[in-house]
């Protein structure tokens, strides 16, 4: 037994060309938000409190398809969505299509502690952040100069888009090879679990690039993109819809919950054996303190921590 908290920031086509200025800011961005969980965690703080802690770090850095870095819908707007559940007592709180939230993970976890719902979207998210008095901003503040780039990118090549899309060169829409044409990624998300074995789990997101409005993806959506009970807690990334057909969170604490299945096996049978290559990456971590982290993706943005000193930032796999 022991702490143990993984994170990611996205998980998708990320070329292992990705340029330094693209790159670098983004992996500080984790080590630092890995850093204030590992913090957190040794001074005892709830794990259902680190993972809200880290995804408001990660939501407040624009580099992240979250937050501040929200990508546009169709119509240059943005709509986040988020969710968290608390593994000890199933408790889980959701929002989506929110406008003008700074930090759509913290409503979530007011609709689970405030109301007698789970989840609240759209004008009755934004109503209830009003009488909550959590931090709203006008909605420009969410819309950044790279998301309206990369909104007019989409509109050009006609598709929903990757979020870490390079810039088209030339004109040329051949930045990344997608086989169906669609595009995957665009999350945040933190689990922990403490030394007595309670753990947490909590994801947020802007969605895809040219989304329609409305779209609903993965990460407010309980067993789908977030999940936590006694033996695990899950967060995914990638393509939502996908995610949503396999139920991925859930079926990773399924098989440990029927089949007596170890977390890393369980982990890695959900995601290379039961959804489509190219969709899904999660983070994971156990009761008893394992970590899992993996993605049948080009790479996937993730960092971890253990009590016994294991740490870990990376986006591609080490071969």
């Amino acid at each position: 037994m022991g702490w143990a908290i993984a994170l990611h920031g996205g998980a998708g086509d990320i070329p292992v060309s990705l340029p330094p200025e693209r790159r670098q800011p983004r992996e500080e961005a984790l080590r630092h938000c890995l850093q204030i969980g590992v913090e957190a965690l040794k001074a005892n703080m709830p794990p259902l409190d680190v993972v809200e802690l880290v995804v408001r770090e990660l939501e407040n850095i624009p580099h992240f398809n979250a937050g501040r870095g929200s990508v546009l819908t169709n119509k240059g707007t943005v709509e986040m969505e988020a969710s968290i559940m608390d593994g000890s007592t199933k408790k889980c709180g959701a929002v989506s299509g929110l406008k003008t939230v700074v930090n759509a993970i913290s409503l979530a976890r007011l609709v689970m502690e405030k109301t007698p719902h789970v989840y609240l979207a759209f004008d009755g998210a934004e109503e209830f952040a009003k009488e909550q008095g959590v931090k709203t901003v006008d909605s420009s503040h969410f819309i950044t100069a790279e998301n309206i780039e990369r909104l007019q990118q989409a509109k050009e090549a006609n598709r929903v888009q990757i979020d870490y899309t390079q810039p088209i060169q030339n004109g040329k829409k051949e930045e990344v090879p997608i086989a169906n044409g669609d595009s995957q990624i665009g999350t945040v998300g933190c689990v922990a679990v403490d030394s007595d074995g309670n753990l947490a789990s909590a994801t947020s997101t802007g969605g895809l690039v040219n989304k329609m409005i409305g779209r609903i993806g993965d990460s407010p959506i309980i067993g789908a993109g977030t999940y936590a009970n006694e033996l695990c807690a899950v967060s995914a990334t990638g393509k939502g819809e996908a995610i949503l057909r396999a139920t991925v969170a859930r079926d990773v604490a399924a098989l440990m919950e029927f089949k007596g299945v170890p977390l890393k096996e369980a982990a890695n049978y959900v995601v290379h054996e039961r959804t489509p290559k190219g969709t899904v990456g999660l983070v994971a971590v156990s009761a008893s303190g394992e970590v899992a982290m993996p993605y049948n993706t080009t790479g996937m943005f993730r960092a971890c921590a253990t009590e016994d000193g294991y740490s870990e930032v990376a986006i591609w796999s080490a071969s």
